[in-house]
């Protein structure tokens, strides 16, 4: 990215060609300043600042920023390094941030808003006509399709979650045309979820499925969330991949409390925090 404005640089305006040489001598502080301290850095206007961030071919300065801290995450040391036997406390903590931030940041700049639209709707369109929505995953998986549940519950939307493959495989025969089955799964490739999965689509029911691109499962589903990090089983490797699930749950849940109705939920949501702060100790 830093490479491509440089080479861009000749062609712009004086004005812009100010911008861009901003972003190239200190690219993680562009990436954080509000756009009147770069105006100012850059002796040019906040008009000028977009119109580089668009002569680059981005929507405006918000999408220019989050690609550029992108790109600077990525080339932060220890990015994509296990953690050693030899790291210090201070070297695995930033190891373990760093790989995660610069995962949350790769899937923002490469995750499909046109499935994650799809998704919404199957969902949305299922709870509206009160059929079944079901979240299925194993392991490390099996405890996001857990958190799924909870954090669709708190919409008002009932769901039913499970980690064990007879049940998942026995539920899934039950559903049908109008319900909505979401499969997790880092690699894509256990057994039980694949059968799951096969046999709910086969009944009628739409799957989503939240996995790895290329695996079998991303190809099982009607509509693929693609969530992309291999995780390293030769050295201790974080679960980001984990997060990575929780983090796209968590977009889905407020798209599709958008979408049934977000102003509803709000006295539902405060009744909710009101009684669980009232059984906390003082």
């Amino acid at each position: 990215m830093l490479d491509r404005i440089k080479a861009s640089l000749p062609s712009l305006a004086p004005a812009e060609q100010r911008v861009g040489r901003l972003v190239l001598s200190d690219p993680r502080a562009f990436a954080n300043l509000p756009v009147t301290e770069l105006a100012s850095r850059s002796h040019v206007s906040k008009p000028t600042v977009v119109r580089f961030c668009r002569s680059m071919g981005y929507d405006g300065l918000s999408d220019f920023k989050l690609k550029l801290a992108g790109s600077v995450s990525e080339g932060v040391p220890f990015i994509h390094r296990s953690v050693d036997v030899d790291d210090k406390t201070s070297d695995v903590l930033v190891k373990v941030i760093d790989n995660t931030v610069a995962a949350f940041l790769k899937y923002r700049n490469d995750a499909s808003t046109a499935a994650i639209e799809k998704a919404t709707h199957a969902l949305a369109a299922t709870y509206k006509t009160g059929k079944r929505i079901e979240f299925y995953g194993a392991g490390n998986s099996g405890i996001v399709a857990q958190d799924a549940q909870h954090k669709f519950f708190r919409l008002g939307v009932n769901t039913i979650a499970y980690s064990d493959g007879h049940m998942q495989v026995m539920s899934a025969s039950s559903l049908g045309t109008g319900d909505c089955l979401v499969v997790i799964s880092n690699s894509g490739r256990t057994r039980d979820l694949m059968d799951a999965c096969d046999i709910a689509r086969k009944n009628g029911a739409t799957t989503i499925v939240i996995t790895a691109s290329g695996s079998p499962l991303a190809s099982a589903g009607h509509i693929h969330l693609a969530a992309d990090h291999p995780e390293g089983y030769d050295r201790y490797s974080p679960m980001v991949s984990r997060l990575l699930h929780l983090m796209i749950i968590d977009i889905l849940a407020t798209c599709v409390a958008l979408r049934i109705g977000g102003a509803k939920l709000q006295p539902l949501l405060k009744e909710m925090k009101n009684n669980l702060r009232n059984k906390r100790y003082t």
